[in-house]
């Protein structure tokens, strides 16, 4: 079994604690992907769980949407980073895409209480080779927005928060 891997997920990959883990996937082989699959990207068989908010990244490309869907902030930077896995990792890059997280008036970050509707502040300034973490919102995008029913789908997930 691995060093990483978390049993005391439940379905939703929540866990025990209150806040959503940022579930990668371990195979028999050492490789981590993001986002999950059954089976690994050389075949292995799947053994356990990262938690990739546990690691840093480091922002490979990011860009700024000014034509975003319905329910989604405008502009929306996104960025797509590679989580630092240690020394001891060996596998293909771990890499994700996300939105890039807001400061609100306080200088925190919004969307962590899942109110983004008043865009309580400017977004994080991200720049190629910038240290990131990931952090947690309750919603990505306005949920009534689109055309699917809002109970429909899951609107969580992670932004990325610059490391100072």
């Amino acid at each position: 079994m691995s060093d990483h891997e978390t049993t005391d997920t439940d379905a939703d990959g929540q866990g025990d604690s209150a806040e959503p883990t940022f579930e990668a996937a371990e195979y028999a082989d050492g490789t981590v992907t993001y986002p999950p699959h059954t089976v690994g990207p050389n075949g292995a068989e799947r053994v356990g769980t990262v938690d990739l908010r546990e690691y840093e990244a480091r922002v490979v490309t990011w860009t700024t949407s000014t034509a975003t869907p319905p329910g989604v902030r405008e502009p929306n930077t996104l960025a797509i980073v590679e989580f630092e896995m240690g020394d001891d990792y060996d596998g293909p890059p771990v890499r994700a895409l996300g939105q890039i997280a807001e400061r609100d008036e306080a200088g925190g970050v919004t969307g962590d209480d899942g109110d983004d509707s008043d865009n309580g502040g400017d977004q994080f300034s991200v720049d190629i080779g910038d240290r990131i973490e990931p952090v947690y919102a309750d919603e990505l995008r306005e949920p009534g927005a689109g055309i699917r029913e809002p109970e429909s789908q899951d609107w969580d997930g992670f932004r990325f928060r610059p490391v100072e």
